[in-house]
């Protein structure tokens, strides 16, 4: 299955598939809202905001797979609203790991890091960077959003003509 034609529900219980985010260059990333790693929100958004008008979106899936996430899609939605000004799109929480594992993550999980290394999610935060068409670059939860590696590859992959 191609990545655009995966199901999935946003986080307020809408149905949908990623082909909603066709043609764009997408900043998937595996969230939780009670980790070391939950300040990233802050350049996650500031990359939604700065790069939106050109064809880009983060799009972030939260996930307790590591116990770290809160209980409810709504908790999640108000916490990464009220405390981070979050308006990229969210995802209902889902599995990045294992047997009930989000079709999405099942199918990012084949893309390497940076060091050659695919597989399993290894905590929250990784960064999965899907261009139009359809190159998939992972950077590990330690790198942050704004790390030159993934600012670069945004800039060369989304239309700088666009207006807003």
């Amino acid at each position: 299955m191609r990545l655009d034609e995966i199901p999935v529900t946003t986080i307020d219980g809408r149905s949908t598939s990623l082909a909603e985010y066709a043609g764009m260059t997408k900043l998937i990333v595996n969230v939780a809202s009670r980790c070391g790693f939950t300040p990233q929100y802050e350049q996650l958004e500031a990359l939604q905001q700065r790069y939106a008008a050109q064809g880009f979106t983060v799009l972030g899936f939260p996930s307790d797979q590591f116990q770290q996430e809160l209980e409810s899609d709504d908790a999640v939605a108000e916490y990464c609203s009220t405390t981070w000004g979050v308006t990229f799109p969210m995802f209902g929480r889902v599995a990045v790991n294992g047997e009930g594992r989000s079709p999405v993550f099942a199918e990012l999980a084949s893309a390497p890091d940076e060091a050659g290394e695919a597989g399993d999610v290894r905590w929250n935060f990784e960064k999965f960077l899907v261009t139009p068409d359809g190159h998939v670059s992972r950077f590990r939860s330690r790198t942050k959003p704004d790390d030159p590696a993934i600012v670069e590859r945004i800039e060369a992959s989304v239309r700088p003509d666009a207006t807003a």
